[in-house]
């Protein structure tokens, strides 16, 4: 795989205006950081990031996204490609956010439970515009699992039946959560992702949750994943982007 192969996706989660972090997406467990959100994505572009992934942690709560006006302005303001997400609930809701200048809209929850209107969309708008995230968490007997409602609930299918089923409908793009190492400094789970390349070696698989170090970005590289989303880490010095970006050309 050449490095144009593989995506840094720095991510801002954001809430009542700020950038955030949730450990394993508890609301209690919020790290606030400094600095805005618009200043943040100025930075990661100034270090030579080409994608954003920007996170509405409001949305869940009001019942729709709110970050437009965010949206607009980082996409106009710094040149990069944003995919975003949150509060996703409709047609409507995915050609919002793409006039609002998202490159791709992630449909997470209800990629779960609707997965009918999901691939309905994957054709209507086309395959590089949509990113289904299906966050997940390995059960006692082995099988991973697909919680839902801000990983409070479990949904009936597994990962392995939905990710079959949407690269089968055309998905191109898989964004893949181990919530137990989301936000944990922990590194990313390789099992994981290898399983979803091993099962469905179409999709281009975003590995996320849990990488601290340079080392996680060159495995899930090796491991055939498309891209990372780093987090955490960056937030907290760990690496820098442009320290990040260095790592895939080695």
């Amino acid at each position: 795989m050449s490095t144009d192969d593989f995506t840094l996706y720095p991510a801002i989660d954001v809430r009542d205006g700020r950038v955030v972090r949730l450990r394993q997406g508890d609301y209690a467990r919020e790290t606030r950081y400094t600095g805005e959100p618009l200043a943040l994505a100025r930075d990661y572009a100034a270090q030579g990031a080409r994608w954003l992934h920007l996170v509405d942690l409001d949305a869940a709560r009001v019942g729709h996204y709110t970050l437009s006006g965010l949206l607009r302005a980082i996409v106009a303001g710094t040149g990069l490609s944003v995919q975003t997400g949150g509060g996703v609930r409709s047609r409507d809701d995915v050609a919002a956010l793409l006039d609002a200048g998202a490159s791709r809209v992630v449909v997470g929850s209800l990629a779960v439970r609707q997965p009918d209107l999901v691939e309905a969309w994957l054709q209507e708008f086309g395959a590089e515009r949509i990113t289904v995230a299906l966050d997940t968490r390995r059960d006692a007997p082995g099988v991973w699992r697909l919680p839902v409602h801000g990983w409070t609930e479990t949904g009936g299918e597994t990962l392995d039946a939905l990710a079959l089923r949407y690269a089968q409908a055309g998905l191109v793009h898989l964004l893949s959560t181990d919530i137990d190492r989301d936000g944990m400094l922990a590194g990313p789970n390789p099992a994981l992702y290898g399983h979803l390349r091993g099962l469905a070696p179409s999709l281009s698989v975003q590995a996320s949750g849990g990488v601290h170090r340079l080392e996680d970005i060159i495995e899930a590289r090796a491991q055939g994943c498309a891209g990372i989303v780093l987090g955490r880490a960056l937030l907290e010095g760990r690496f820098s982007m442009a320290e990040a970006l260095e790592a895939t050309r080695c």
